[in-house]
């Protein structure tokens, strides 16, 4: 929320007279940013940001947004560090690097914390999630008005990983987190740390055997021209937090919270639907002879009751709690005509 003219002190100078930083005193209009780290034909960015600015502008509360997606307001975490400070006002950020600023929401990730999406929704919607967004809010000023499905996470490498036993001698690139370290140590796999903007190169001179990601990311990124094979475990139902800085929130009146609550939620189905219809239009274009080969025969069970096992043995505090939260919770029935196995709706 900008009220009055100030620098945006961690957002780069060109991009600050993009997004502008004060209200138009002539309009009346107060214009906010809402950034991502994502292309502008992704669908966080297409069937999200954008469409949360077209529904804000279409309520006419005096409220605006300006969008800014591919990182051109600094990566995740110079974002979500001027979000904490007010200099940018909306984010799309993944629990995994929102744990840097408040440690038990990077749980969100872990390893089959989560039996679908409509698990995740559900436990996100429910009274059981309060406590986690409170605190959340309390730790770092920020607020979270909803969660976006970024699809599931599965495992390319140069051969099928049917059950974690295939991963052993094999180096994964895993994101560098520890709840994708974690992630890694769970699934049995050897976990390797490349710079997401290496991993092509990585997979290609075979200093990384494989990597995890989701269905539209692997095609996006090109990984099927250096790996063989996808496995579709499902490991992660890969997931993003919209957050809206706390001074922001605190300076629009009532009906401006509605309005922007109610876009950011209203989305959250339509942007679901993007993701699984880039999905689904992935696999079909690979098919039977495609570039590369779908292992739709994976034992899921193996995976899942082994990462479980490890994080119910090694997390501690309120991560521990947070997780068993998600495994105890009973979600509750799916939309109608929604389908989320590995078959129909798979997926940095």
């Amino acid at each position: 929320m900008k009220s009055h003219v100030r620098w945006c002190a961690l957002v780069p100078a060109a991009a600050l007279v993009l997004a502008g930083c004060s209200a138009d005193e002539d309009t009346g209009v107060t214009t906010l940013t809402f950034t991502n780290s994502y292309s502008a034909d992704h669908p966080h960015t297409r069937c999200g940001i954008d469409r949360v600015a077209e529904r804000v502008e279409e309520a006419d509360v005096g409220l605006a947004i300006d969008t800014f997606p591919g990182s051109q307001l600094g990566d995740n975490t110079e974002s979500f560090a001027s979000v904490m400070s007010g200099d940018i006002d909306l984010d799309v950020q993944g629990s995994a690097a929102l744990g840097s600023s408040y440690e038990p929401i990077e749980v969100f990730d872990a390893a089959y914390a989560f039996e679908d999406v409509d698990h995740l929704f559900s436990f996100f919607d429910s009274a059981a999630a309060e406590p986690v967004k409170n605190d959340f809010e309390q730790e770092t000023g920020a607020k979270i008005l909803d969660l976006w499905y970024f699809g599931d996470r599965h495992f390319t490498a140069n051969q099928p990983l049917r059950t974690p036993s295939d991963m052993e001698g094999l180096r994964m690139r895993f994101a560098e987190s520890p709840i994708y370290l974690a992630n890694a140590e769970a699934l049995g796999a050897t976990a390797t740390t490349v710079a997401f903007e290496e991993v092509y190169l990585a997979l290609q001179q075979g200093t990384a055997d494989g990597q995890e990601n989701p269905v539209t990311t692997v095609d996006a990124d090109n990984f099927s021209e250096v790996q063989s094979h996808i496995s579709m475990t499902a490991h992660q139902v890969g997931s993003q937090m919209i957050v809206v800085s706390g001074q922001t929130w605190d300076q629009l009146n009532e009906e401006q919270h509605e309005v922007l609550q109610d876009s950011v939620s209203q989305v959250r189905e339509e942007n679901r639907a993007c993701i699984e219809e880039s999905d689904r239009e992935v696999l079909d274009s690979w098919g039977p002879d495609g570039p590369i080969e779908v292992v739709d025969d994976v034992d899921v069970e193996a995976f899942r009751s082994q990462a479980q096992e490890y994080f119910l043995e090694t997390l501690e505090g309120d991560r521990l709690a947070l997780y068993e939260s998600f495994l105890e919770f009973e979600q509750q029935e799916p939309h109608p005509g929604s389908d989320h196995s590995p078959e129909h709706t798979e997926n940095e």
